[in-house]
C-alpha cells in the first residue's frame, strides 16, 4: 500500500507500507537517487511482516514524493529533512529507523533537529553519516571514480552512462541487467538538480553522534565500492555503544544482497530495541 505523508513545508511524502499496523515499527530510508521499492525484499519477508509494521519512505525529490525545485526545497537543510522524518514518526509512532547511504545522514539530521523524540533505534546501513569535504563520516568509495560530475549533469549524454555504471556497481557481484535498469530508473526519475542539491552540502555530525544514546547497529559490506567501510568505522566509533556488523563479499545493498540474512539480522534488533 502506497500512502501520502505531509512533509515539510507540506511537501508530499510517498510511504510503501506492510506489515501489520499494531505491531512496533520500522521505518526504512533509501539513498542518494532511490526509491523506497529498494526495500522490496524487506516489504515482502512474512517474519519481519508479522512482527513489525513497515513503513519504506520516498524521500522528498525521489520516486513517487514531490520533487520541490531546489531553490526553495531545502535539500540541504537537517530542519527540513528532520520534519520529513517527524512527519513520518507522527504517523507510525515511535520507531526502528533504517538509513540506507544517504539515508544516514538524514538519520544525522533528525538527531541532531529533534534528538531522540520518537527513535527507538538505528540500524545505517552502507551509510554516510556526514558529508562534504574533511568529514569522514561521509567518505565515498571508487565507484565514484570519475563519475560525480557527470552523473550530477544536466546532460543526457554525460548522465545516464555515468549513472549506468553507478547503478552496476552498487553490488559486489553482478547483477542482472533488469536489475541495474531498475536502478538505473529510480535515478533517473530524480531531477538532475536535486541529485545535484543533495551533495551540495557541507556538515560534521560528531558531536551529533557522540551524543546518540538508543540501541545503534552499524551494517556495511566489506566490499562496498559506493560508501567507504572507513564512513562505518568512523560511525560505529563515534556512537556510544554501537555494534558493527560486516557483510563479507557483499557491496553497497546488503539488504539485497544477502537478504535473508539481513532481514534476520534487522528482526533480532527491532525486536530488542523495540521493547
Amino acid at each position: 500500500m502506497i500512502a501520502d505523508v505531509a512533509g515539510a513545508g507540506g511537501v508530499r511524502l510517498a510511504v510503501r507500507e506492510a506489515g501489520a499496523t499494531g505491531r512496533p515499527p520500522i521505518v526504512l530510508l533509501h539513498g542518494w537517487a532511490a526509491s523506497g521499492t529498494a526495500w522490496a525484499g524487506q516489504l515482502a519477508d512474512p517474519d519481519l511482516a508479522s512482527g513489525h509494521r513497515l513503513v519504506a519512505v520516498d524521500l522528498r525529490g525521489h520516486g513517487e514524493s514531490a520533487a520541490p525545485d531546489p531553490a526553495a526545497g531545502g535539500y540541504a537543510d537537517p530542519a527540513v529533512w528532520a520534519a520529513d522524518v517527524a512527519a513520518v514518526l507522527d504517523r507510525t509512532g515511535p520507531a526502528v529507523l533504517v538509513g540506507w547511504s544517504y539515508g544516514g545522514l538524514v538519520i544525522a539530521d533528525y538527531l541532531r533537529e529533534r534528538g531522540a523524540d520518537g527513535v527507538r533505534g538505528i540500524v545505517l546501513v552502507g551509510a554516510i553519516t556526514e558529508i562534504g569535504k574533511g568529514n569522514p563520516g561521509g567518505e565515498v568509495g571508487p565507484a565514484w571514480d570519475g563519475l560525480m560530475r557527470p552523473a550530477l549533469s544536466e546532460d543526457p549524454q554525460e548522465a545516464v552512462p555515468a549513472l549506468t555504471a553507478l547503478a552496476g556497481r552498487m553490488t559486489a557481484a553482478a547483477a542482472s541487467g533488469a536489475e541495474v535498469q531498475r536502478r538505473l530508473s529510480d535515478m533517473l526519475r530524480v531531477p538532475p538538480a536535486v541529485r545535484a542539491a543533495l551533495f551540495r552540502r557541507t556538515l560534521g555530525s560528531a558531536e551529533v553522534l557522540a551524543g546518540v544514546s538508543m540501541p545503534v547497529l552499524v551494517v556495511h559490506g566489506e566490499q562496498d565500492e559506493v560508501i567507504s567501510p572507513r564512513a562505518a568505522e568512523y560511525a560505529a566509533g563515534k556512537i556510544p555503544g554501537a555494534r558493527m556488523r560486516w557483510f563479507p563479499q557483499v557491496g553497497h545493498m546488503p539488504f539485497a544482497e544477502r537478504g535473508s540474512e539481513f532481514n534476520a539480522v534487522l528482526r533480532d534488533f527491532a525486536g530488542s530495541a523495540s521493547h
